[in-house]
């Protein structure tokens, strides 16, 4: 794990290489062989100073996120955390000067090794980055990097890279005072054994900022003018964006309140109980096991059927150049591929690819994108409203109404047109792909590929594999969509496959709360307050009360007398058929939208939706129950689509939900709030609501069985 090298000026490289890994992390196995050496060579007088570098191409990457994870003991962890701080220190305090070469990135426990240098000497390397990530997956850096950034750097240029976990190039960590230095590369050990040998030469004890006499916190401390407004502000920012939802980003700031009253290692054991608290926390661990192992696996297309010859595209077509499908098309061209961009007239087609140059030219005014690479992907693009253009295409998508008869018609004119090995997508978000591929004469090769609004920007795609979907053409599609950077859930065929069923049911139950008179702000505060981006009235004008009141309809159309009606769609009926109140779209729905100012609630709503509150003015429904509602209604909803064998797997439905519709990460999905309740708890809490407020949350079969055999969702 460490190469180690002594030279005979008695200056030792100490060269970290974890095996078996493309990147160096930090565990107990790695931290315990870096300790051992370090103390070694402290303790050797014929020693006289380090080199910390590493054989790869990046620095360290961070912790071992599955020790982590896995981490129940907490007197032990915390005990490890406080055995990690008094090495730190020993090499801080211990006469010899340590410098770090970072040759690529130091993320988290790397950065923190290297702030914990003497001297830190970069490599003018554009791809590298600096910073502390952990706080996306609900940690703190928690080997002194809260106490030694903001004493570095001042609190309020750590703010960000602490709080926010924003990572900033090599020129920016120079700027702040992070990197001392920046060479070219391939020259950074060179410059970090030069900078040891002159603190060797000059006699002088090396010591931090932080340990020399007279020191103080650059932009003043906690207790200073500048420091209380910047706290007072930051907290307020907080509670403000997370509703105390997130305790990672509090702890981060307690910290650094309480830490940088005092010394750096009574600052140092400060951190180390916010850590260990998180560290066992569910949060962080709903959020490792979704943002990071479950993005991982889903990425690395673990569920891609084997056997199949990866697939290289070099054109697809496009089927409808609207928002959807121009965002579709920006993808791929910025993937590389081709595109046929078709529409019913050639001018129609030409306004999907004006809207990718809308978007670009946005880049490029913010200086993200040149003129040239912009040009560049827009020759990519060919409008077109002519089938036989398709001819070439390995992939062809729909985005076209939501209407069986002309996605029948546009599937069969792109089947005359294309190869017969070529694969034919829809778009769909609510269509059953079986019934879809009905009209295909090649039903194997069809599928569902449901990206999300702007498709140019939202990283998942929902792939759903009707009854005659072929294994190889699910993994082609597969192919697809990692060629195009998203992330892909796979998920059988159904009515509403899995993101828009259970999303709508979001949508649905907050509709249910205003019809049974609870106040449409308090929905929508409620809302917020559970983690969900946008309350559930909000959102319903946004994706359009007409859509949801379509989608009743066609629903109670297929089925008959199997229907059974929910709130939500006498709520709609009324909203579209009476009030001709459609959602955004038409200038009103749930809320008002003036063009000269914030959109407002509709003052309307109490006269159609009476408001029931008790004596004291307050709703009768109180607000915990109302969070508890639309959060618990997704729950029961995913495991209903798990036990109906829809979703594959319950990591592809927090993927779905985190990525898809933006459910809140620290719950870790719907599954894993289930989890995270316990399958006894979970029903109990479902039992209830049942019995107060309907079937739609009686707890599906399977999920009964696993509270009464006491199993979890997730192992460990």
């Amino acid at each position: 794990m460490l190469n180690i090298n002594v030279d005979s000026d008695g200056i030792a490289t100490v060269e970290f290489d974890y095996p078996n890994k493309s990147q160096n992390i930090l565990n107990a196995a790695s931290m315990g062989a870096y300790a051992t050496q370090m103390q070694k060579l402290l303790a050797d007088p014929s020693v006289k100073g380090i080199v910390l570098a590493s054989a790869k191409k990046d620095f360290i990457a961070g912790g071992d996120l599955a020790e982590l994870g896995a981490a129940t003991d907490a007197a032990a962890f915390h005990q490890s955390i406080a055995d990690w701080h008094k090495l730190m220190r020993g090499i801080e305090l211990g006469g010899k000067p340590v410098a770090a070469a970072l040759g690529g990135s130091a993320l988290g426990g790397g950065m923190e090794i290297a702030l914990g240098c003497h001297q830190r000497i970069a490599a003018d390397n554009p791809k590298a980055r600096f910073g502390f990530p952990e706080v996306t997956l609900g940690l703190l850096p928690g080997a002194g990097g809260t106490q030694r950034l903001p004493r570095l750097v001042g609190m309020q240029a750590a703010a960000p890279l602490l709080m926010e976990g924003k990572r900033i190039k090599v020129a920016e960590a120079q700027k702040i005072g992070m990197i001392h230095a920046v060479v070219p590369a391939g020259q950074e050990r060179q410059a970090a054994r030069k900078w040891v040998a002159e603190a060797i030469a000059s006699g002088a004890k090396p010591l931090q900022p932080w340990d020399a006499k007279g020191f103080k916190i650059p932009g003043g401390g906690p207790a200073t003018p500048a420091g209380m407004q910047m706290l007072m502000a930051a907290n307020a920012m907080l509670r403000e964006k997370t509703y105390d939802n997130y305790p990672a980003p509090r702890h981060i700031l307690s910290c650094v309140y309480e830490g940088l009253a005092t010394n750096l290692d009574t600052g140092l054991a400060i951190e180390n109980r916010y850590f260990t608290n998180l560290v066992m926390s569910p949060v962080s661990k709903n959020m490792i096991r979704s943002l990071f192992f479950g993005m991982q696996e889903a990425n690395k297309l673990a569920s891609r059927p084997a056997g199949v010859a990866e697939q290289k595209y070099t054109k697809i077509g496009m089927l409808g150049a609207g928002m959807m499908g121009a965002g579709i098309a920006m993808s791929t061209a910025a993937a590389g591929i081709a595109v046929v961009l078709l529409d019913t007239t050639k001018e129609a087609a030409e306004k999907g690819k004006a809207y990718a140059a809308k978007q670009w030219g946005k880049q490029v005014e913010k200086g993200r994108l040149t003129q040239e690479a912009m040009d560049t992907l827009l020759a990519r693009i060919q409008p077109t409203a002519d089938y036989a253009d398709l001819a070439a295409c390995e992939l062809v998508i729909e985005a076209v109404f939501e209407s069986r008869s002309i996605k029948a018609e546009v599937t069969g004119k792109t089947e005359s047109a294309i190869a017969p090995t070529a694969i034919f997508a829809s778009n769909t978000s609510t269509l059953p792909i079986t019934g879809l591929a009905e009209a295909s004469k090649r039903p194997a090769n069809f599928i569902g590929l449901h990206f999300f609004s702007p498709a140019e920007k939202m990283p998942l795609v929902e792939i759903i594999v009707g009854k005659q979907t072929s294994d190889e053409t699910l993994a082609r599609s597969m192919d697809y969509v990692r060629a195009i950077g998203k992330t892909p859930i796979v998920v059988n065929d159904s009515r509403g496959f899995y993101t828009s069923r259970v999303f709508g049911t979001y949508v649905s139950e907050g509709m249910a709360l205003l019809e049974e008179g609870v106040p449409p702000a308090l929905i929508d505060k409620a809302g917020l307050m559970a983690g969900m981006p946008v309350g559930p009235l909000a959102l319903a004008d946004e994706v359009s009360i007409e859509l949801v009141h379509k989608i009743a309809l066609q629903t109670k159309a297929d089925l008959g007398a199997a229907y059974g009606e929910r709130p939500a769609d006498r709520v709609a009926a009324k909203m579209v058929g009476a009030l001709g109140r459609l959602g955004r779209k038409s200038g009103g729905g749930f809320y008002d939208y003036p063009s000269d100012g914030p959109k407002h609630l509709w003052s309307g709503l109490a006269d159609q939706f009476p408001q029931k509150v008790g004596a004291d003015g307050t709703a009768m429904i109180g607000l915990d129950e109302i969070v508890e509602r639309l959060i618990l209604i997704q729950s029961v909803e995913t495991a209903r689509c798990l036990e109906e064998g829809v979703l594959r797997a319950p990591i592809d439905a927090d993927i779905g939900a985190i990525l898809g519709w933006g459910y809140p990460p620290f719950r870790g999905g719907p599954i894993g709030w289930l989890h995270t309740l316990g399958a006894k708890e979970s029903v109990t809490s479902l039992e209830r609501l049942a019995a107060k407020y309907g079937e739609r949350f009686t707890p599906p079969a399977r999920l009964k069985a696993m509270a009464a055999k006491g199993e979890a969702y997730y192992p460990g």
